[in-house]
């Protein structure tokens, strides 16, 4: 536990130490902050340093090992259905979970002052990545080309981008972007991974990336959809 620790502890002092410097740079040259911010700042960085090393740490030690193992456990059990099931309800799990995802909901609510609820942009996000993950989960099993569907994919969004209103569009294009987070990128590419690896003909690399730049239109066009429904 304590070598992972320390590895991890130098990768995001290693991440953040460009940023925490360039910050207190300014603080100090440009802004003339008073020595109380700039030791919040100092303090805070602390924390997000020591989260980080934890979040990493229990990544490493817990979730991916996790996803890997249900992915290539699942084609035992014989059946597609079950795949496309299990896809869908970790897919939707980790967004929900999915900090970023939670930023964007709760700013969205209060920037609209309510008229766009919280819960109804989460709910819609995860539910739209959720279809996108076992669709892309079917597709390692069948193994017909990402380029289907990513064209596909691309194509309907491109057309409801033309027709949802304009505040929908800018929080959609978010909306998929939030999605590659720090929770929910690692649990899918793994379970893509662990799947792609006890299939015959099928190729990790190939078959288990690629996948989350798909699945991250689905948030987008579910909502678009959500814009374009009456209210």
């Amino acid at each position: 536990m304590l070598p992972l620790l320390r590895e991890k502890l130098t990768e995001v002092l290693q991440a953040l130490a460009p940023l925490v410097g360039i910050v207190c740079l300014l603080l100090l040259a440009l802004v003339d902050a008073p020595a109380a911010l700039i030791g919040q700042f100092l303090a805070g960085s602390a924390l997000v340093v020591a989260g980080m090393v934890l979040l990493f740490a229990g990544l490493d030690l817990g979730i991916l090992p996790m996803g890997r193992f249900i992915g290539a456990e699942l084609p035992t059990k014989g059946s597609i259905m079950l795949i496309v099931a299990v896809a869908f309800a970790i897919g939707f799990a980790t967004t929900v979970a999915e900090p970023d995802v939670l930023v964007l909901a709760s700013q969205v609510d209060r920037a609209s002052r309510g008229a766009i609820r919280e819960f109804a942009v989460l709910y819609v996000i995860a539910a739209g990545l959720a279809v996108f993950v076992a669709i892309a989960m079917a597709r390692v099993v069948y193994g017909f080309p990402t380029a289907y569907l990513l064209s596909a994919a691309y194509a309907t969004m491109l057309i409801l981008s033309y027709f949802a209103p304009p505040e929908f569009v800018a929080l959609a294009y978010d909306a998929g972007s939030v999605t590659t987070g720090v929770l929910t990128a690692p649990v899918v590419i793994a379970l893509a991974i662990g799947l792609s690896s006890v299939l015959a003909g099928r190729s990790p690399v190939s078959d288990g990336f690629g996948l989350l730049g798909f699945a991250s239109i689905g948030p987008i066009i579910a909502v678009l959809l959500m814009g374009m429904l009456p209210r």
